[in-house]
């Protein structure tokens, strides 16, 4: 399952914690964000990722690692483990865990 970039860049709009009570997160748009933010990180086009295949397969180490999960923690207002990618290592896997964790909880 691939996410069009066509969405990530609505999402990358999105304000920390106040917004989130504005405009319902789903597990999707957490998927557009992740994909998006993280193609930035790896310079690759965002249609290159798939929600599927592991971090480490598109190179991610951990200084890209924490990068992200703090990029996280400011998007949804949320603290966060910095180990957060190892322990959900797929886009899909990660997406569905802050929806339980960070959304569901707000």
């Amino acid at each position: 399952m691939k996410i069009q970039n066509v969405e990530a860049k609505e999402i990358l709009t999105i304000s920390p914690r106040q917004d989130v009570q504005q405009q319902q997160l789903t597990i999707k748009k957490i998927q557009t964000w992740l994909v998006s933010r993280l193609a930035e990180q790896l310079e690759i086009d965002s249609n290159k990722i798939d929600v599927a295949i592991p971090f480490e397969r598109y190179g991610v180490d951990s200084l890209i690692a924490i990068s992200l999960t703090g990029d996280l923690e400011q998007w949804l207002g949320c603290e966060l483990d910095p180990t957060l990618l190892y322990d959900y290592p797929t886009v899909k896997a990660l997406a569905q865990h802050l929806f339980e964790e960070c959304v569901v909880k707000v």
